[in-house]
């Protein structure tokens, strides 16, 4: 019999130590470090040892085909949009997410929508009387799709091996695990010997596969780092539970851009795509009300527009409060800054909270302006006429800056019914004004927006 080995391994960067030691000199996490036993002896190439591989030559880069991979798509345009035009054969993809954000649901309906493709769904927390209720739910059916509820990898890949599947889903990779690790499933060996295989098995057959992971407490991928940065694409599945909509977002994509954004509704029947989000974030939007803003946004190549919600009190206690969703908090102090050393508002001994509506959260630097009008309507009692929006990025000294895909932004507001948009100036000979007709104010400093604003 092997000779077991017992090593300490990081969860969080999956470093080893031949001891135990409260705080890892890698990453500098705390009490991450945990005891695992393993075979020396046993190695991961007895797992894909029935895949066999040509062996590489090296080439010259003159030799080398240049051709473009080829897609594969998933049946879905917002999945496909994310994933740089669909999954590409080989890849590995890892999509991560809360718990109850809809992981599960999103990639069962993608196998169920690949009916030109053969699936082989594999669940490791589910069985298959759940996935098929879920399957009833969701309405839809796929002849070539098979599942199986199985968390031993080395039947897995007997069931590739018969199956010869042409996508393959693991929900989840935390719930896999081999005989080479005498460890528990979802720990640090466990979870590095099974993706390995798994990209091995992907890249030998040319097969892509969906990984689905868990989230810590901290909102970052469970597991080791190295697990990242195995997978050629990283998906993030964002939202709030109590809202309709998630974000599905590419946070790696070795195939892609990474600043594409696909929004799903959630509803009963399963995630329903969002093709014009500008819509439905918009849809609750009233005239009269103060402290409400519209920002005109791009994510990725997208653009929409969407409600910011500012609302500011007199501070009850001795400190104020600042409290932000769905927006950078240390952005709005900064803003509330310029607001107070620029503009002259006195607002730093009031409360203040703002709230992106619908749930989801935005990056682009050009929603400050909207930001700072919301805040300002909140604190005058002030409303902004419902045809109005903005766009800019405001500096630390109340300047406006210059944004990207400004025809873009205009040009979507324009579609919507708006009358009116503010963003900054920049020079004609750029961006031709006389082919839009809404209005077109153009500002410097957050004073000239103010003014239009409000009078």
């Amino acid at each position: 019999m092997a000779k077991a080995k017992t090593i300490f391994l990081c969860s969080n960067c999956g470093s080893d130590f031949p001891k135990w030691m409260g705080k890892c000199p890698v990453c500098g996490e705390w009490g991450s470090i945990n005891e695992e036993i393993i075979h020396r002896d046993a190695t991961s190439k007895q797992l894909t040892s029935q895949f066999k591989a040509e062996k590489s030559q090296p080439q010259l880069l003159t030799e080398v085909e240049s051709n473009q991979e080829a897609r594969i798509s998933t049946g879905g345009p917002e999945l496909d949009r994310v994933l740089g035009g669909g999954l590409v054969q080989g890849s590995v993809v890892l999509l991560g997410g809360e718990p109850g954000i809809g992981k599960s649901t999103l990639v069962l309906q993608t196998a169920i929508k690949m009916t030109h493709k053969r699936v082989l769904y594999v669940s490791g927390e589910e069985s298959l009387q759940q996935i098929k209720m879920r399957a009833e739910r969701i309405k839809g059916d796929n002849p070539r799709a098979y599942f199986l509820a199985e968390t031993s990898l080395e039947n897995i890949f007997e069931q590739i091996s018969r199956l010869k599947p042409e996508l393959l889903i693991i929900d989840s990779i935390q719930t896999l695990s081999t005989e080479v690790a005498d460890s528990s499933p979802g720990s640090v060996t466990q979870v590095r010997e099974c993706a390995t295989a798994l990209l091995k098995v992907a890249k030998t057959l040319g097969m892509p596969i969906v990984l689905i992971g868990h989230i810590n407490k901290e909102g970052s991928l469970a597991g080791p780092k190295v697990l990242e940065h195995i997978v050629d694409t990283v998906l993030l599945f964002e939202g709030d539970t109590h809202h309709f909509y998630r974000i599905l977002r590419s946070v790696k994509n070795r195939f892609g851009s990474i600043a594409e954004i696909g929004m799903y509704e959630m509803r009963s029947d399963g995630l329903r795509e969002v093709t014009n989000p500008s819509e439905l974030l918009l849809s609750q939007h009233q005239d009269g009300l103060s402290g409400v803003a519209i920002a005109a946004a791009i994510e990725g190549i997208r653009p929409f527009l969407i409600e910011t919600q500012a609302l500011v009190s007199t501070a009850a206690y001795g400190t104020p409060q600042r409290s932000t969703t769905g927006f950078d908090l240390r952005r709005l102090n900064m803003l509330l800054a310029v607001l107070e050393k620029r503009a002259g508002f006195k607002i730093a001994q009031k409360d203040v909270f703002l709230n992106i509506a619908g749930g989801i959260r935005v990056n682009d630097p050009a929603i400050d302006l909207s930001v700072i009008a919301a805040i300002l309507s909140s604190n005058l009692n002030l409303s902004i006429g419902n045809k109005v929006c903005l766009a800019g990025e405001v500096g630390l000294a109340g300047e406006i800056r210059p944004i990207n895909r400004l025809e873009q932004r205009i040009v979507e507001a324009q579609k919507l019914g708006f009358e009116q948009i503010i963003v900054p100036d920049f020079s004609e000979s750029v961006t031709d004004l006389r082919r839009f007709k809404i209005r077109i104010d153009k500002v410097r400093k957050v004073e000239e927006s103010f003014r239009l604003l409000f009078g």
